[in-house]
């Protein structure tokens, strides 16, 4: 039986699109980046490859290994340099980074906590299978714009405790070593056709949320479990407690 529910973080709990969160970030990250007196355009090259170095990674080096490496080889950074590029960004993820949250759509705000508290209230373990290409930071201050926490999540992933990435089958079967849990025990929602609903293929199950749909493929989105974020709300509040199960 399902006991545990992972969830996507931007498109899903966080609903803006995977382009206007791209453009906002830069825009803000390349201004701390000239501040640091880095040169912008080359910084954001670099955080391209890094990422993409991230993407492709075969699970024997941590994502955030693969990526400062990437990027100080290109910023020809080391040593104290490339340390304190890093704690300039982890600093930028506390605090500027807060201004991408204008993207967020006001419809329902309070809803991503609504679905954490029906999750907990039938006694779900819960875990954020964000993509993990950000720094914890990163990922908590994102949560904050919802009113959610770290402690709402038993495993939250990124890339410092992340071997793989979507839509790479072993970043699930990564996230289920470390939850102790076999798919067929997971239900795994998120907003991507390919990078979310690929856990499927490894037994989980999914429900696909389409208010801001990736679906770069086209793919048909009968063959999965879909509906809005309050259409969620309703499949979730329907569930039979674990509680009662157990």
């Amino acid at each position: 039986m399902i006991d545990t529910i992972l969830f996507d973080l931007d498109g899903t709990l966080l609903q803006y699109t995977q382009d206007e969160f791209i453009i906002a970030y830069f825009t803000e990250l390349k201004k701390m980046l000239i501040r640091f007196g880095l040169d912008a355009e080359l910084a954001q090259s670099a955080v391209w490859a890094g990422t993409k170095e991230m993407i492709l990674n075969d699970g024997t080096r941590l994502n955030s290994e693969r990526f400062w490496e990437k990027f100080s080889g290109i910023m020809n950074l080391s040593g104290e340099r490339l340390k304190a590029v890093e704690e300039a960004c982890d600093r930028f993820y506390s605090n500027e980074f807060n201004i991408v949250k204008s993207l967020l759509k006001d419809n329902d705000p309070d809803l991503p906590r609504r679905l954490i508290n029906i999750l907990v209230t039938k006694g779900f373990s819960i875990a954020l299978a964000t993509n993990p290409l950000f720094p914890t930071c990163a990922v908590t201050t994102r949560l904050s714009w919802r009113g959610l926490k770290p402690q709402d999540f038993s495993l939250i992933t990124d890339y410092s405790n992340s071997k793989y990435c979507k839509p790479n089958p072993d970043y699930y079967r990564e996230i289920f070593r470390m939850l102790n849990k076999e798919p067929n025990q997971c239900l795994m929602i998120g907003n991507n056709t390919n990078e979310d609903m690929i856990v499927s293929t490894l037994g989980a199950e999914t429900f696909l949320v389409t208010d801001y749909l990736e679906n770069e493929s086209n793919v048909d989105i009968s063959v999965f479990r879909h509906g809005t974020l309050k259409e969620l709300e309703v499949y979730l509040e329907s569930l039979p407690s674990v509680r009662e199960e157990r």
